[in-house]
Parts: structure tokens; C-alpha cells; sequence
């Protein structure tokens, strides 16, 4: 008999989708009978982490994150995609203000439950070095800063704000970048000086794709191997993010990792977070449980003739530590 799994000592590996309200889901992913208001309930018991995407169109309200914080079981954890009125339309010029009325929107209201905070800059957003050294240094880097920027919010948020923090805790910082003027050693230094993680985003080739390590963890999004946010991933391909994840994991650079900039600094572990966002085909919450299994944080796929097996029981709450599992 073959020795028996054990657990790798890397980092905690969070496999989730982006976003968890579509409609082609229903039926599919979700049961048939599943009321509307139940699918976060729901999504969050089959995967460990979601991409909170209502925050990227407009400000939300601390009641919207106590709802969904209420919703998640225990060890759940969210990403919050930033407002693309800092990305798009000031294009991160002037932000204090609005910065300030995103993270006091209710953000913290997530406490423990709080991952990455996700930038996702336009295509046509180049790289100019002065713009990005103010932006990376206003970000906060804890709970405590962001609530210090209560005195920076203005009308549009008054009389609903949420700046209580239950414990100080960090709070870390993600960049996806779409313009060739980014794959630059310089941005990957800049990144690295600040803490934030460069997101290595597969686009089915329209956009760079880099795995430059800057942070204490690192960030994937998978928007679809062939076909933007709609082909799904085949064995072959999550088998090469599944090595990927891995060395991650472990503190490393991935193997054949494209970057513009130096190597990782080596650590013991980083933490790893991947979002499936290739919903329009509804392969999300499927490819990203197939990867899940391919790292042995599952027992078994989500998917049985493309329907969520009926089998799979909802977790009441998730492990304090996901790590990948590896053969002896």
C-alpha cells in the first residue's frame, strides 16, 4: 500500500470563483429549487473564497457586508474588488476621498473575513511611474490604517460608514494590470516596495500574463485558457496551475515563471488565492473545484454530467488552514 498523503508546509491555498450571482448558474451549479437569496449561503459552502464584485460598480453599505459576512461560514474569506471609479475614471488620480469612502463603506465590516483588496486596472491604462508610486503609497496596510481614513470620507458616505475594527489585522493589496507598459522590471521593483501582489492573470493571451512575486502572497485570476471569461480549463491546464499554486505555496517562484523583474524572495510559505472568473460558459465554481482536487484540499470534484453532484455536502465552516497535500 502507498504511503498516505500529507500535508506541505506552504502557505494557505484559497480556490474560489469572481462573483457568485449569474444566472445561467442556476440549474447548474445551483439546485433548481435553491432560492435567489440562498446562493452566497450556498457558493460559500462549496468553495472557500468568492471575489465580491458589486463593490467594483459602486459603493456598497455596511448592512450589504454584515449580510454577506453573515451568509459565509466560519473561516470563509472574501476578496473586494476596488471601485472602478478610482481605476477607470480617476484612473488613480485624487483618490484620497474616494479611497477613503470605499474602505469605510463597510469593508471592515468583514473582519476575519477579509482577504485581498483587488485593483483591476483598464487596457488602456499605461504605466507611469510617478501616478503609481502615490497611488501604492496611500494604500493601508492594516484594518487600524484604513479606519484612520474615516477623516478623509466626504458627503456622499455620511451617516454610513463603518470604521470599528474589531482587531487590528493586515490587509493586503492585489494589482491587475492589462497594458504591455506594466511588464516592466521597474513596476515589478515598485510592487515589491510596497507590499502588493501583482496578479498573474491568464486571459487567453489578450493580455500579459506575469508571475513576478512582489508580495507576501500571491494572486492568481483565471479568466479562461482559449476564450476570455468563457472556455473552461482542461485537465492538462489545471495540472500546470496546480505546480504553479504549489510552488507559490511554498515560498517560491513558480516553475517556467514569466516575470519582468527578480526572482522571488525566497520564504517559507505565501499564502495563495486563485479566482476562476469563466463564468459565461459556466465553468467557474466547476474548474475551480477540479483544481481544488488536483491540490487535495477535496475529496472530489463539484461537476457530474455538468450538474453539481447531489451528493456534496454544504461545509458549516472552512479550515482555518488550506494547504495543498502532496504524495510521499
Amino acid at each position: 500500500m502507498g504511503k498516505q498523503p500529507r500535508k506541505s508546509t506552504g502557505g494557505t491555498i484559497r480556490i474560489g470563483i469572481s462573483g457568485w450571482t449569474y444566472a445561467p448558474w442556476r440549474g447548474t451549479f445551483y439546485p433548481e429549487t435553491l432560492p435567489q437569496k440562498n446562493e452566497l449561503a450556498y457558493a460559500s459552502a462549496m468553495l472557500p473564497s468568492i471575489e465580491i464584485n458589486g463593490t467594483f460598480y459602486g459603493l456598497q453599505r455596511p448592512q450589504n457586508f454584515a449580510t454577506w459576512y453573515d451568509q459565509t461560514p466560519p473561516g470563509f474569506v472574501f476578496a473586494v474588488k476596488a471601485p472602478l471609479f478610482l481605476t477607470h475614471i480617476r484612473r488613480l488620480r485624487d483618490v484620497q476621498t474616494p479611497m477613503a469612502n470605499f474602505l469605510l463603506s463597510g469593508v471592515l465590516r468583514l473582519n476575519e473575513k477579509l482577504g485581498p483588496i483587488l485593483w483591476q486596472f483598464p487596457p488602456n491604462m499605461q504605466f507611469q511611474p510617478e501616478v503609481f508610486e502615490t497611488f501604492l503609497s496611500q494604500l493601508p496596510h492594516s484594518t487600524k490604517e484604513a479606519a484612520a481614513f474615516l477623516k478623509h470620507t466626504d458627503a456622499r458616505v455620511k451617516g454610513r460608514t463603518w470604521a470599528d475594527v474589531d482587531r487590528d489585522r493586515p490587509m493586503r493589496h492585489a494589482v491587475e494590470i492589462r497594458h504591455n507598459s506594466f511588464a516592466t522590471d521597474a513596476f515589478a521593483r515598485l510592487l515589491r516596495k510596497h507590499r502588493v501582489a501583482l496578479v498573474s492573470a491568464d486571459t487567453a493571451g489578450k493580455w500579459p500574463m506575469l508571475h513576478d512575486v512582489t508580495a507576501d502572497f500571491v494572486y492568481v485570476r483565471l479568466h479562461g485558457a482559449e476564450e476570455l471569461y468563457a472556455s473552461g480549463y482542461t485537465d492538462a491546464a489545471l495540472d500546470d496551475w496546480a505546480a504553479k499554486v504549489r510552488a507559490w505555496s511554498r515560498g517560491g517562484d513558480a516553475p517556467a515563471a514569466s516575470r519582468v523583474g527578480p526572482a522571488a524572495k525566497k520564504r517559507d510559505r505565501r499564502d495563495v488565492y486563485v479566482y476562476f472568473d469563466n463564468d459565461v460558459k459556466v465553468r467557474s465554481p466547476f474548474d475551480a473545484a477540479r483544481l481544488t482536487v488536483k491540490l487535495g484540499l477535496r475529496q472530489q470534484p463539484l461537476e457530474e454530467a455538468g450538474q453539481t453532484k447531489t451528493k456534496e455536502v454544504p461545509r458549516a465552516q472552512w479550515p482555518r488552514v488550506g494547504r495543498a497535500r502532496e504524495s510521499t
